[in-house]
């Protein structure tokens, strides 16, 4: 199957030709920027909340402590004093750090669309890079400025969590989806 149209184009007089390139597509399947970059959007709000859960179960903790904790980030232990206010404060920086970890791989999928053909695998891909980042990177240069110390139960499942993260966003990016009456008429 070729994925690649060649397109020829000549100039007026006709002595030159230029092969273009067009963007690769799929028999029966439409993707359109602004479709992949919300999907990866509402993929990445989708795993944020489900992440979310899932350090509740990880931890042991409540969904408010998590919170309580993600808000730290910007707060450090002054987020456990915030009552409420802070716990909102911390679910707003999760949906928006999943908001835009999901527009980052949406927008690479545009770029190189064979992160979106073999989604599981660049989506656990995404989810190890996800990981390092978070734990390597954000935390350490957040207000909490600490370094990962897991056992291994908790290495493992919270390596588990972020490649689930991963893969949620690339299936939203991936899925096809249905054309709009429009679209299917301008064929």
């Amino acid at each position: 199957m070729k994925h690649l149209r060649n397109r020829t184009v000549t100039t007026a007089s006709g002595s030159a030709a230029l092969s273009v390139r067009s963007r690769p597509t799929w028999p029966g399947v439409r993707r359109t920027r602004r479709r992949v970059v919300t999907r990866g959007v509402v993929g990445g709000l989708v795993a944020g909340a489900v992440d979310v859960g899932a350090a509740a179960l990880i931890n042991h903790q409540s969904i408010t402590f998590i919170l309580h904790a993600i808000a730290g980030g910007l707060l450090a232990e002054k987020s456990f004093a915030g009552g409420g206010a802070t716990a909102l404060l911390g679910a707003l920086l999760q949906e928006a750090m999943g908001a835009l970890i999901g527009l980052i791989f949406g927008a690479a999928g545009l770029r190189a669309e064979l992160l979106l053909r073999r989604w599981v695998a660049s989506g656990l891909l995404y989810g190890a890079i996800i990981f390092v980042v978070m734990n390597f990177v954000v935390v350490p240069l957040s207000a909490w400025h600490r370094w990962p110390h897991f056992s291994t139960g908790k290495l493992l499942a919270s390596f588990t969590a972020m490649l689930l993260f991963g893969l949620i966003i690339a299936c939203f990016c991936a899925a096809p989806g249905r054309e709009s009456s429009q679209e299917s008429r301008q064929r």
